[in-house]
């Protein structure tokens, strides 16, 4: 059973969305220990659907016209039925995070080098995390544990027990 956090359904809901985007996109967090426990959980959650659908992919042969007018077929590969209702699934619950340009980039070169990525955050869950996971459950014949909560004490001001959420 999900907790209140003190808050209505629909802010509930977006903190817990904002909370585990963050933890995706920057590896761990710093929160209270019920806010924790419930990112932890979706993150878990997220990650099952990701490393169930990740090699999922399809190669399309398509017919495209160059620069001479000449049409030429052109295989690419495209996300299969599984990989693309994943990727959805987590689009729609997660926020995403735009690219930062890095220091002394050019914004030229910020374009170039973010041109092909719409949504980053979940390309990153599909690139970095489901593959070194799904490693990870082979190699050790289990599923799940890809997040730990580490306590930090309690919070001056108002002594909220806060915790540390990070992804193994």
């Amino acid at each position: 059973m999900a907790r209140k956090l003190g808050r209505p359904t629909d802010q509930k809901n977006a903190l817990l969305k904002g909370q585990v985007s963050d933890l995706f996109w920057y590896g761990k967090i710093e929160t209270t220990l019920s806010r924790g426990k419930d990112v932890a959980r979706l993150a878990e959650k997220y990650l099952t659907v990701a490393i169930k659908a990740y090699d999922d992919q399809v190669e399309v042969t398509k017919k495209v016209k160059n620069s001479k007018d000449v049409i030429e077929e052109v295989k690419v590969i495209n996300d299969g039925p599984k990989k693309l209702n994943a990727r959805r699934y987590l689009m729609a619950r997660l926020y995403d995070p735009q690219e930062r340009k890095l220091q002394g980039e050019s914004r030229t070169e910020y374009k170039l080098r973010t041109r092909d990525v719409k949504h980053p955050l979940v390309e990153k869950i599909f690139k970095e995390y489901a593959p070194k996971y799904a490693a990870r459950n082979q190699e050790n014949n289990q599923a799940g544990g890809y997040t730990r909560i580490l306590k930090l004490g309690a919070r001056r001001g108002d002594d909220a027990e806060t915790v540390i959420v990070e992804l193994l």
